[in-house]
This record gives C-alpha cells, sequence and structure tokens, in this order.
C-alpha cells in the first residue's frame, strides 16, 4: 500500500490524491507550452509528487 508522508493516510483510489494541472506558456523565437502538475494528498494537502509533461507549438 502506498501512504501519505505526512499524514500516514492510505492512498488507494484516485479520490485520494488531487491532480493539479497548471498551464505555462512560453514565447520566443519557437513558441512552446508546457504543462507543469503537482499530485497532493487529498486528505491533508501535502505534495506528494510533481512533473512537466508535453511541449509544442
Amino acid at each position: 500500500m502506498v501512504h501519505c508522508p505526512e499524514c500516514e493516510t492510505e492512498l488507494a483510489a484516485k479520490e485520494d490524491v488531487e491532480f493539479v494541472d497548471m498551464d505555462a506558456k512560453m514565447a520566443g523565437l519557437f513558441r512552446s507550452s508546457k504543462r507543469f502538475y503537482v499530485v497532493g494528498c487529498a486528505d491533508c494537502g501535502a505534495a506528494i509528487g510533481s512533473g512537466v509533461a508535453g511541449g509544442g507549438g
């Protein structure tokens, strides 16, 4: 089982985590868009993961 490192809540279903999608656009010679995201515990709100997805323009 996976548990939140802060509050020890069991993370067993997709409802147990919050997925926050942040959109950041960059302009310049080449236009690109990257999507940043943070995954947090739905019980206490602690951030338990993050990443960057995609890009294109």
